[in-house]
């Protein structure tokens, strides 16, 4: 009797304590028509300042355009250090106050940045955010689940080796995460098998940190080690992130895979190029986001920049799934 109550007492303790990355699933619907539009931003969260109202301005006028279902945010949502605590003016100041366009009020599907590690993770993630703007979700990892798409958000912060062992003056907000090889092989475990089930027809991959890129980060190496191989097993259509704050397509020399940077919500950098990389079809060293316009067979991904204009266009087919 003693034994199983040890045994019962020991697998309440798993469950409570032990690093865990299921991939939690959410829903969103798609268009009479069949098709979905969306927007994508990044690295925006500076209370409005580096011409983050002016990006802010254009999504609006696009998003009332593109009619779009949702945003999504590729990470680094609050400057320099996350949020302190769920009630910290920043929110407010540097989401709420400044994306106001109607077309905006709509749901946000967030992953985290490297900064929003130096803040209280804890409290970007909390549900008390939600219930101060209806528009915010930001998880760790999840899947966001349409009849057309499936959408894989993955925290990536987690991989990056610096961070751990050379975080400078910074302090990164690590719980939840530890012990970090753990964490990291489920995360893998967990989108490997949801990539592998899918029967959608896109499958597009989120995360803050580049995988490809010729921005002032370029590779994350740890990502093209770990990550990427995952992603080219699973035929994944396009990755998107943030990190570097710039707008950039790379098209994968080896896969299908198209890599997508939106990082120009707020501050850039001109002339923030590190060398050419096989590959390369834009680059833009400004501020901007993008936007996203799928059917079944078709995808229609444009950049813009802070007056609106179209930078780049990029279209992409494919035949229906042999599942649909």
């Amino acid at each position: 009797m003693a034994m199983r109550f040890m045994f019962v007492l020991f697998w309440l303790w798993l469950l409570f304590f032990s690093v865990s990355a299921e991939l939690q699933r959410l829903e969103q619907s798609i268009k009479a028509d069949g098709s979905l539009s969306f927007l994508v931003v990044g690295d925006w969260g500076r209370r409005g300042a580096y011409n983050q109202t002016e990006v802010a301005h254009q999504m609006g006028r696009i998003g009332d355009k593109l009619n779009i279902d949702f945003i999504v945010s590729t990470g680094d949502n609050f400057y320099e250090d996350g949020l302190r605590s769920v009630n910290d003016h920043a929110f407010d100041n540097s989401f709420t106050r400044v994306y106001t366009a109607k077309s905006l009020q709509k749901q946000w599907y967030s992953v985290l940045g490297n900064h929003d590690y130096r803040g209280n993770v804890k409290a970007q993630l909390s549900p008390t955010l939600g219930k101060l703007d209806s528009r915010w979700l930001c998880q760790r990892s999840f899947v966001l689940n349409t009849e057309i798409a499936e959408f894989f958000f993955v925290d990536t912060t987690p991989f990056v080796d610096k961070y751990f062992v050379g975080p400078k003056h910074h302090h990164y907000d690590w719980r939840g995460v530890l012990p970090r090889n753990e964490y990291l092989s489920n995360l893998l475990k967990d989108l490997d098998l949801g990539l592998r089930n899918s029967a959608a027809n896109w499958k597009i991959v989120i995360g803050h940190h580049t995988i490809r890129s010729v921005g002032h980060h370029g590779d994350t190496k740890e990502l093209v080690k770990q990550l990427l191989p995952v992603l080219e097993a699973n035929n994944v259509d396009l990755y998107i992130n943030g990190h570097d704050h710039c707008l950039e397509h790379i098209s994968s020399t080896t896969s299908p895979i198209q890599f997508l940077t939106s990082g120009g919500g707020s501050k850039a950098w001109k002339g923030d190029f590190d060398s050419l990389e096989q590959g390369l079809k834009f680059y833009y060293d400004g501020q901007g986001f993008m936007s996203v316009q799928l059917t079944r067979t078709n995808a229609n991904i444009a950049f813009f920049d802070i007056f609106g204009t179209i930078l780049y266009n990029l279209d992409l087919s494919k035949g229906l799934h042999s599942a649909m």
